[in-house]
């Protein structure tokens, strides 16, 4: 009897301990798959900043369902994006910028807002900001005097967020330079450009634009833009510069 309940305890203890192993492992496991690369992650038009959208987002997939294209996918394992929440490559399917934009609206808690793809209270596709295109250099064909205006032609807001700068080209002497260069301000991400690339692996990719772009802060202002130079009525007035000490500097003299 006493054999039976020694035996019965430990095969508990084996369970348990496997249990807990299990639960563990799974645990790191999810972990592992909610950490997404920030450089790759392609959101669905209208997604709030990424810890708004995985603090909004429920995973119910109505989003996927809603695009007509098949651009959009809900994460599995190993895809390196958080479980269940909507994203795209770009390389294999853009997002083709429909003017009704069906993805967003149907989203039932804000995940992807309307108000970040709308202009007066109308959807405008334009306004999205899934990425930012970025151009390889070294590796497009068209820095390296080949015509190739592939992803130009494909830009859905051609000569606006994707545009060519004519330079000549001094090592031919004879033929320009046909060169992609983004508008930031205006490219929405979309990654038709990073589709159309000629190039074995796209030479203008799509990435997070918080991860690309630079921030320059309020302390610099744009004296050329009036708006912008409104801004120095309101810096603080007090700081007072000692003029001598400049004039010094500047002719090389000791402060």
């Amino acid at each position: 009897m006493a054999d039976m309940e020694f035996s019965s305890r430990r095969e508990a203890l084996k369970f348990g301990a496997k249990a807990a192993i299990l639960a563990l492992s799974g645990g790191f496991i999810w972990s592992l798959s909610a950490k997404a690369s920030p450089l790759m992650l392609l959101r669905p038009p209208g997604a709030k900043n990424e810890k708004q959208f995985l603090e909004s987002c429920i995973r119910c997939g109505l989003c996927v369902e809603a695009c007509p294209f098949d651009t959009l996918k809900l994460a599995s394992l190993g895809d390196g994006v958080s479980i269940g929440t909507p994203y795209f490559e770009p390389r294999k399917i853009p997002c083709y910028m429909c003017e009704n934009i069906p993805c967003v609206p149907v989203c039932p808690t804000g995940a992807l807002d309307v108000n970040l793809v709308s202009t007066n209270d109308k959807l405008d596709i334009n306004k999205a900001k899934m990425g930012v295109a970025v151009v390889d250099m070294k590796n497009c064909v068209a820095y390296w005097g080949i015509q190739c205006d592939a992803c130009y032609r494909a830009c859905p807001l051609l000569d606006k967020a994707l545009y060519l700068e004519y330079r000549r080209n001094e090592r031919t002497q004879k033929h320009a330079f046909l060169l992609p260069v983004v508008d930031s301000d205006i490219c929405t991400g979309c990654g038709v450009c990073e589709r159309a690339c000629i190039t074995e692996k796209a030479a203008i990719t799509v990435l997070n634009r918080d991860v690309v772009l630079g921030k320059v802060g309020d302390n610099y202002v744009k004296g050329w833009i009036k708006e912008d130079e409104r801004r120095i009525d309101d810096a603080d007035s007090k700081i007072k510069l000692d003029i001598k000490k400049a004039t010094n500097y500047l002719n090389g003299g000791e402060l």
